[in-house]
């Protein structure tokens, strides 16, 4: 790990990182505090960067969801997996052909920066959070995947919070796809990955003693942690306190909602 210094707790936060599914929302409904934490940040000139790993949507998908719960700001202000994945192979592999399992958005990230897509021997798998997903898409990444192409999964996430409880997110496809072929991805970009921490720096300029992560994961958000920056964990979503006993990279704080997270730092 390197470009670690130590912080100086929730005063020297410069910028806050916010998860979006189980920490400013669930599906269609704005989660307790999140417009006013959010109006309170503004006001005192503190920065923040809406930080998700759900790579099924792009920035601009959540500008649109954002603007219809009353959150008015940026696509500057929004990373997701799958653009961080797409920078990545962008600075490690720009000419290389991909077969994407994605959705439509999640392949315009990558034809969009000039990569080119296709199902017929490509260079490497890149493997997303795929809402199209088919039998199809599955078995022919299966194939490249046990022939030994380069493979890159955008997150790990197992689960994805909605609020009749959860759907199976990108990690249960990769579990899938380790029974069949016994490969893991070669790398994996979003939280809690180190790949995602430079992306951040790089978006905000800011070192990691002055960036605190708030979310409801404790293997992904939480994990954060072990890169030098402050975590918080909020109980609007996936994790509970009985969850925390049990996980490897502990939270610096634990929070109901952002309603407390707000009293708090105020």
């Amino acid at each position: 790990m390197t470009g670690i210094e130590t912080n100086q707790g929730l005063g020297g936060v410069r910028c806050y990182l916010l998860d979006m599914d189980g920490t400013v929302y669930l599906e269609d409904h704005l989660l307790p505090g999140a417009i006013d934490f959010l109006v309170y940040l503004e006001k005192e000139g503190i920065d923040y960067l809406f930080l998700t790993n759900n790579s099924s949507k792009d920035a601009s998908q959540y500008l649109e969801k954002l603007y219809q719960l009353g959150i008015h700001t940026s696509s500057s202000r929004i990373l997701t997996s799958g653009e961080a994945t797409a920078i990545y192979l962008l600075e490690k592999h720009k000419n290389a052909s991909l077969y994407v399992v994605g959705t439509p958005s999640l392949q315009e990230e990558f034809t969009s920066l000039g990569f080119v897509l296709t199902d017929e021997d490509p260079d490497m798998v890149v493997l997303g959070f795929d809402t199209t997903l088919t039998y199809e898409k599955l078995w022919m990444c299966c194939n490249f995947v046990r022939e030994g192409r380069p493979y890159i999964a955008t997150h790990p996430d197992i689960n994805c919070p909605t609020r009749d409880g959860y759907m199976p997110d990108i990690g249960s496809f990769i579990a899938l796809i380790q029974a069949s072929t016994g490969r893991e991805p070669d790398h994996i970009i979003g939280k809690p990955y180190e790949a995602m921490v430079e992306a951040i720096e790089l978006r905000t300029g800011y070192k990691r003693c002055e960036i605190c992560m708030i979310g409801d994961r404790l293997y992904t958000d939480i994990a954060l942690g072990a890169f030098g920056i402050q975590t918080i964990l909020v109980l609007s979503g996936e994790a509970t306190k009985d969850d925390v006993l049990l996980a490897k990279t502990k939270p610096d704080y634990i929070m109901e909602n952002l309603s407390e997270v707000l009293s708090t730092i105020r």
